[in-house]
């Protein structure tokens, strides 16, 4: 967990089906809500199918930096919306960078997609940002970078396919019941992550109350 950073650069190295295979054989033992299990995985070889998901995943990426340089958390739930709007209108000036540019080259892509019969999402009548259904897809992708990452691999989850998610689902036939969820780009790392950044448990976690005191050791 503290070695399995996001990779986004890869040798042309191959990696073999039967890698990809026991990779998601470990990841298929992720918890989801009643063992429902509503994950679908779709490997993506097809040279032309990954090409249309690189033209479908550009336009998200324009939009995400342009709301990045404008200081935004991107499609935030709790946002300024006449910011975004104005931000938005910078989509495509920035500089993309390889792996959005090569996305249809990595070794192994992935297209994650849920079963919306079975998601439980217990927060789905809140009239907010429903997140709970999550919980029983995201877990599958993370256990499918930890099995990459122990099997000398690296890789990264994007969920920028959302923002096409028609033409996605028309490229790879998806019926109307799943959603897309994510991709995931996995192969031989160029460089491993070697110190991962991340807040100390104290920044986060506070005892009894939200406002409460900090919890330590």
């Amino acid at each position: 967990m503290r070695s399995t950073g996001a990779v986004r650069e890869f040798t042309d190295e191959a990696v073999a089906d039967g890698t990809v295979y026991e990779i998601l054989d470990d990841a298929r033992f992720a918890p989801s809500g009643g063992n429902r299990q509503g994950w679908r995985a779709v490997v993506v070889r097809d040279p032309q199918v990954r090409l249309g998901l690189r033209d479908l995943y550009l336009p998200g990426w324009d939009e995400y930096l342009a709301m990045g340089r404008a200081g935004l958390v991107a499609w935030a739930p709790v946002t300024d919306r006449e910011a975004e709007a104005e931000a938005l209108r910078d989509a495509g000036a920035g500089k993309r960078g390889a792996f959005a540019e090569r996305l249809h080259e990595v070794p192994v892509l992935i297209v994650l997609l849920a079963d919306l019969r079975a998601l439980a999402a217990p927060d789905r009548d809140l009239g907010r940002y429903t997140l709970t259904g999550g919980a029983s897809i995201y877990p599958f992708a993370w256990n499918i970078l930890l099995a990459a990452r122990d099997r000398g691999l690296g890789g990264v989850m994007t969920t920028m396919l959302t923002r096409q998610e028609a033409q996605v689902r028309a490229l790879l036939d998806i019926p109307d019941e799943y959603a897309v969820a994510a991709a995931l780009a996995l192969g031989h790392p160029v460089r491993r992550p070697t110190k991962l950044r991340r807040a100390a448990v104290e920044n986060f976690t506070t005892l009894d109350r939200f406002d409460g005191p900090e919890f330590t050791a």
